[in-house]
């Protein structure tokens, strides 16, 4: 494994950086990381205040409910930011002479920097207290995420699937609006409803559709995935499919319970 990893190709790619890119890195993931606990911490005073059932809420629940906020915060930052760099910036256009796998840029390696102190910071909370914030499937996908999103940063290859998986966390604002509508006590709602309706379409687009897409990107474009150094060539490889399966065996719980809550509120009309 070591020798995967420690390749020339990689080597002289960390090397060669400028102590000015490697600032940036640093400054993105930790500015990711104080992202993530002012948000943290508005959430709980603007729930405090708005909303009368946050202050009866147990310990566990309250802290679960800001992480939520940060969740969704971060979600609506990298999806929008992803979706621009990907269709209306030009950094991936195919006019460009450079391989589309080495392309990046300062905003797209900020958008990583952001996106890696957010997954640190979550992974900390979720191991803090585990499982109440995710069992082991959300260890598994977080350290996934950080593992691939640490070699793109620094080999500056294979960005644009890593923008791609990162805009999938679009569905992430729907998912965490499920869970406050439960908590709040409104799940015969009908913005309950229309929420599972959007979340279930969201997550077959961003999740399922879109991984399919970026395997058949992999494919028209594996001459160029090949130059990818080793490393980097089998996260791609193996990375990629065991999110999908991730994400397919969730869109499947998503799908009962969209059916489940449909047919409910059939039944009380």
């Amino acid at each position: 494994m070591a020798s995967l990893l420690f390749t020339p190709g990689f080597i002289s790619v960390f090397d060669n950086a400028s102590p000015s890119k490697e600032f940036r890195w640093l400054a993105s993931v930790f500015c990711g990381i104080i992202m993530c606990k002012i948000v943290y911490d508005i959430t709980a005073t603007v729930s405090f205040l708005c909303f009368k059932g946050y202050g009866n809420l147990s310990y566990a629940k309250k802290v679960e409910w800001n992480n939520r906020g940060f969740s969704t915060f971060h979600a609506i930052v990298v999806a929008f930011s992803s979706l621009y760099l990907l269709l209306l910036s030009d950094l991936f256009k195919e006019d460009y002479d450079e391989l589309i796998i080495n392309r990046t840029s300062a905003v797209s390696e900020t958008i990583l920097g952001i996106s890696l102190g957010y997954f640190f910071t979550d992974l900390a909370m979720i191991i803090w207290q585990y499982p109440a914030l995710g069992g082991l499937e959300y260890v598994l996908h977080h350290g996934l995420s950080m593992y691939s999103i640490i070699l793109a940063l620094i080999s500056g290859q294979a960005q644009i699937y890593i923008l791609m998986v990162l805009f999938s966390e679009c569905t992430t604002p729907f998912v965490n609006l499920r869970w406050y509508l439960d908590v709040a006590g409104q799940k015969n709602s009908t913005l309950y409803v229309f929420n599972g309706i959007a979340l279930f379409l969201g997550w077959l687009i961003a999740r399922v559709i879109l991984f399919i897409y970026l395997f058949i990107h992999m494919a028209i474009y594996f001459d160029q995935v090949k130059q990818v150094f080793p490393l980097g060539f089998y996260c791609l490889l193996t990375v990629s499919p065991v999110l999908f399966a991730m994400n397919s065996f969730w869109f499947w719980k998503i799908a009962k319970g969209l059916i489940k809550t449909l047919s409910k509120a059939r039944h009380t009309q």
